[in-house]
């Protein structure tokens, strides 16, 4: 546990009570802070009661007298679409808002103690921190990963000299977190998600972008094959041959004298000064297929590459990278036919990328569709030979996709039993379902885990 230091002797609200509410409570109360807890459902509450907290309900008037500052959690809407009551309140009475991500940059982000690598992004994110730490610890590294990935940020050890944290942040996080700090800030992508959330576009770039804005990283690692990225490296970067920013592409070679790491048909290449200083053949790496994941791969590459590690290092801890669950997993291969799960493919970008990086596919789509559908997909779909579609917005799918033959199958194991029947060797059954989990799953996990679980019992 990571005790927050600043709050001893200090009345603390926090709004939320699921994995980092409780999580910043314990740490605020090994930090000598009193937490007043409160959550809407009952079931958080008890939980933090059974834990000895304080729960208040801080939705009554005179709720904030005496409360130093409310920590929200990551969920719970603090400016869009509109504010959650408890933090509008907060806000009228003049107290700080903050999350634990905030906390922990407090309490831990000391220069050199130790070192720090956050990133954030559209897509990729995951597999991005999880590649990051997974060479680390091949390399012999002490790392700990957390975040929106492992362990809470405040569950983790306290770290010491010599050690990395590699944290994974959404933009709910970097968004409301009033200290960030990393010593090495990684961007994968921009694509339009959670907007709601955001207010639009540009207040979901401007929540990514405050982790290279409210501190400043020693190191920024940008994929610049978006505008946006591009715009964040301009504003980075003092000038030609600043290396302070090092540019991700696998979409084109990044000319100039700076520092760069690019993607181009499977291969990575370093360049510095105007010349290449590294190389790794990406297409040997099973644990990541496709150009996406070789951009993962490459912003990986560039964020150890900043805290020293050596080229010869990295590539050998490529090759013992499984990748992740639920992100282009390979769950079978019977018959000539692939089963991939890439159940995180929440959005119309992530699964265009996952239609990418296979030949010959059978796509197991759909779930709560999000604004705008799948029409966006049309023009990845070259490789798709049937849809069998599921869920809520099935029915709405099948009307956008008209390139493709589609079949509504409803459920999961329909949609499995027929694409496996109708398989071809040679073929790739591929889980992406450009929507959220939440008409039929719990969470992209859940979602996961069932498809995963039927086409285990499909071989027996």
């Amino acid at each position: 546990m990571i005790p927050v230091t600043g709050v001893e002797g200090r009345r603390i609200a926090v709004l939320g009570l699921g994995r980092s509410g409780l999580s910043a409570a314990r740490a605020i109360r090994a930090g000598g802070g009193t937490p007043i807890c409160w959550d809407d459902g009952a079931e958080g509450r008890a939980r933090a009661e059974a834990e000895g907290f304080e729960t208040h309900d801080l939705t009554r008037s005179g709720a904030f007298e005496g409360v130093a500052e409310l920590i929200v959690s990551p969920g719970i809407p603090h400016l869009y679409p509109r504010p959650h009551p408890v933090v509008a309140a907060a806000l009228a009475a003049s107290v700080p808002v903050d999350n634990d991500i905030g906390l922990f940059f407090r309490s831990v982000g000391v220069e050199g103690l130790p070192k720090i690598v956050a990133v954030t992004g559209s897509n990729g994110k995951s597999t991005t921190s999880a590649l990051i730490a997974h060479i680390l610890k091949e390399a012999g590294r002490p790392v700990q990963l957390a975040g929106n990935i492992g362990r809470g940020v405040l569950d983790i050890d306290m770290p010491g000299e010599g050690d990395v944290v590699v944290l994974e942040l959404s933009s709910y996080q970097t968004e409301l977190a009033r200290a960030l700090t990393p010593d090495v800030a990684v961007f994968t992508n921009l694509s339009p998600d959670h907007l709601d959330r955001h207010g639009g576009m540009g207040g979901y770039y401007a929540a990514k972008r405050r982790l290279f804005s409210e501190g400043g990283p020693d190191r920024a690692v940008i994929g610049v094959d978006e505008v946006e990225g591009q715009f964040l490296a301009g504003q980075m970067s003092e000038g030609a041959g600043d290396d302070r920013v090092i540019r991700v592409s696998v979409e084109r070679r990044l000319p100039g004298p700076g520092w760069s790491v690019v993607a181009r048909k499977g291969y990575l290449a370093e360049w510095r000064k105007g010349r290449q200083v590294g190389s790794i053949d990406l297409r040997a790496v099973k644990g990541l297929p496709g150009s996406h994941n070789h951009q993962n791969g490459c912003a990986a590459y560039a964020a150890v590459r900043a805290l020293g590690l050596s080229p010869k290092t990295i590539e050998e801890a490529f090759h013992s990278f499984g990748g992740l669950p639920h992100r282009s997993e390979l769950v079978a291969e019977r018959d000539g036919v692939r089963w991939v799960n890439d159940s995180k493919a929440t959005n119309v970008d992530a699964a265009a990328k996952g239609l990418q990086a296979f030949e010959r596919i059978r796509w197991i789509a759909g779930g709560l569709g999000k604004e705008g559908g799948v029409a966006a997909l049309e023009p990845f779909l070259g490789s798709v030979t049937k849809a069998y579609l599921i869920g809520h917005s099935a029915r709405d799918f099948a009307v956008q996709l008209t390139s493709i033959p589609v079949e509504i199958c409803e459920d999961m194991a329909t949609a499995v039993e027929r694409a496996g029947a109708e398989a071809e060797p040679g073929e790739t059954i591929l889980l992406a379902p450009a929507a959220a989990s939440f008409d039929q799953y719990p969470d992209f996990e859940k979602r996961g885990e069932d498809f995963k679980r039927l086409v285990t019992a499909r071989f027996g």
